[in-house]
């Protein structure tokens, strides 16, 4: 997610409820991170707190960085749920659009986004 600002701008307001992270490491450098949420209005604090839990996994597998490769996104009443797809990889992958997870772990916990 770094260097865009779509993580850990600033902290996570009240009312969100999170509901939950579950990774599953798919083999190949290729993660998929299920997440949870109610209490939003949009896409973006969901997408935020999926990122978070990738680089909690990432980080604890021993990957340094990673890529989104697609996020499908469901709201379902007022539960909002995300499937999202990332490569990982030990070093920088090309590309603009590239998470480096430790500082992506960091700024989530800075910002109150739970990354477990």
């Amino acid at each position: 997610m770094m260097p865009m600002c779509i993580v850990a701008c600033s902290a996570a307001p009240a009312g969100f409820v999170y509901e939950g992270v579950a990774p599953l490491w798919l083999g190949d450098g290729i993660a998929q991170v299920t997440v949870r949420m109610k209490g939003i209005e949009d896409e973006t604090p969901l997408r935020a707190y999926a990122e978070c839990g990738l680089a909690q996994y990432a980080l604890e597998k021993g990957f340094g960085f990673a890529r989104q490769i697609r996020t499908n996104v469901i709201k379902e009443g007022g539960l909002w749920t995300a499937d999202a797809v990332y490569s990982v990889t030990a070093s920088l992958p090309q590309g603009l659009d590239t998470i480096d997870v430790e500082v992506t772990v960091q700024a989530c916990e800075d910002s109150g986004i739970p990354v477990v």
